[in-house]
C-alpha cells in the first residue's frame, strides 16, 4: 500500500521522535528503586560524610533511597573497581575525591579512571590546612621556612600515606619552597594524633580533623591551602601569601560507570546542584570547613583531568612510587 506523502511524513517524524521520547521518559522513570553511592574510605571519614550528606537531599528530592556503601581499601581503588564494573543504569554511583586524580599517576590500574568513569557533579571543595607542633617556634609560614633553612633535617612532616594528599601537600610545599633550602622528612601513622603530642612537628591534614585540636591549643594554625582564606578559620592565612601559586585542596563530586545515559546523568546533575544549593547543605558542609563546588558534568571532568595533569607533576618530581 503507497501511503500519501504527506502521511509518509508525518509518521517519518514520530519515528525519529521515539528515541527522545523515550529518553525523556527514561529521566523521568529514574529513580525506581534505591541507588547505592559507593565511597571507598571508611566510615566516620569526610568521603563518608559529605557521601551522607548528599544521599539525605538526593533522597528527599528524587523520593528513592540513595544508600551509602563503604568499601574502604586500595587508596579507594576497591569501591572505584565495583562501580567501573557495575551495570550503567545510574543505580551504583562512585563518590569521586582527589584522591582519584592522585591515584592515576601513582598506580597501576585494572581500570582507566578518566575513560571508565562518567563525571556527573561536583559537590564541595575545602581547603587544607598547615599546622605545626607549639614546639616549633614558628607563628607564620615564612618563619617556618626560616627556621627549617638554619636547621636542616630537624624538621618532619607527617603524612597519611604515601601518596595521600597530606603528603603530595608536602610535597609541592618543597618544591616550591626549594629556593631556600627546605629540608622535610616524612613518617606515615596515624598523623594527627602523632603530631599533637609531638611525635612529628608538622602536617597538612583537613581541617574537619584538625580543628579541635587548633582550638585546643594542641597545633598551630599556619596557613590554610586554597587562595582564598577558610570560613571555619577566618584568622589563619593562605598559604599563597608567602608562596604565590600555591593551592591544594581535597573536594568531592559523583561519578557513574562509562556508558551511564546521558539524561540520568543530566538529571543527577541537576538536583545534586539544587541540593548543594540548599542553606542547610551550605551551612552544614561549612561546619567541616568546606564550600560547595556547583557545576556542570563537562565543569567536573574538566576539574579531575586538571588536578590529574596537576598532581601528576607533583608525584613525578617527587618519585613517589606505592608501596
Amino acid at each position: 500500500m503507497k501511503l500519501p506523502r504527506r502521511q509518509f511524513l508525518h509518521l517519518a517524524a514520530g519515528a525519529a521522535a521515539l528515541p527522545a521520547v523515550s529518553r525523556i521518559a527514561r529521566a523521568q522513570a529514574y529513580p525506581s528503586r534505591p541507588v547505592h553511592l559507593i565511597e571507598g574510605f571508611g566510615a566516620g571519614g569526610a568521603p563518608d560524610i559529605v557521601a551522607r550528606l548528599i544521599s539525605q537531599w538526593l533522597s528527599k528530592r528524587l523520593g528513592q533511597p540513595f544508600v551509602v556503601e563503604n568499601r574502604a581499601g586500595a587508596s579507594s581503588n576497591i569501591a572505584t573497581e565495583a562501580v567501573v564494573r557495575a551495570s550503567p543504569d545510574g543505580y551504583t554511583l562512585l563518590l569521586v575525591t582527589v584522591q582519584h586524580a592522585l591515584n592515576t599517576t601513582m598506580l597501576k590500574l585494572n581500570f582507566d579512571f578518566v575513560r571508565d568513569i562518567r563525571p556527573v557533579a561536583s559537590i564541595a571543595r575545602a581547603p587544607y590546612v598547615m599546622v605545626v607542633h607549639p614546639s616549633v617556634p614558628a607563628e607564620t609560614v615564612a618563619e617556618f621556612i626560616a627556621y627549617a633553612k638554619a636547621n636542616p633535617g630537624k624538621l618532619n612532616m607527617a603524612s597519611s600515606g604515601t601518596g595521600a594528599l597530606t603528603h603530595v601537600s608536602g610535597e609541592l610545599f618543597k618544591t616550591m619552597a626549594a629556593s631556600i633550602c627546605f629540608t622535610c622528612l616524612f613518617v606515615e601513622h596515624n598523623c594527627i594524633p602523632l603530631c599533637s603530642l609531638g611525635r612529628c612537628r608538622s602536617i597538612f591534614g583537613p581541617p574537619f580533623a584538625l580543628i579541635e585540636y587548633i582550638r585546643a591549643s594542641k597545633l598551630r594554625a599556619l596557613a590554610v591551602t586554597t587562595t582564598t582564606r577558610s570560613e571555619a578559620l577566618p584568622d589563619v592565612p593562605v598559604l599563597s601569601e608567602t608562596l604565590p601559586g600555591y593551592e591544594a585542596s581535597t573536594w568531592f563530586g559523583i561519578g557513574a560507570p562509562k556508558n551511564t545515559p546521558a539524561e540520568i546523568i543530566e538529571r543527577l546533575n541537576k538536583e545534586i546542584n539544587v541540593s548543594i544549593a540548599d542553606p542547610e547543605f551550605i551551612a552544614r558542609l561549612a561546619n567541616l570547613g568546606g564550600t560547595v563546588l556547583a557545576g556542570s558534568p563537562a565543569d567536573f571532568g574538566k576539574l579531575i583531568s586538571d588536578e590529574t595533569e596537576k598532581w601528576g607533576r607533583v608525584i613525578r618530581a617527587a618519585n613517589i612510587k606505592a608501596e
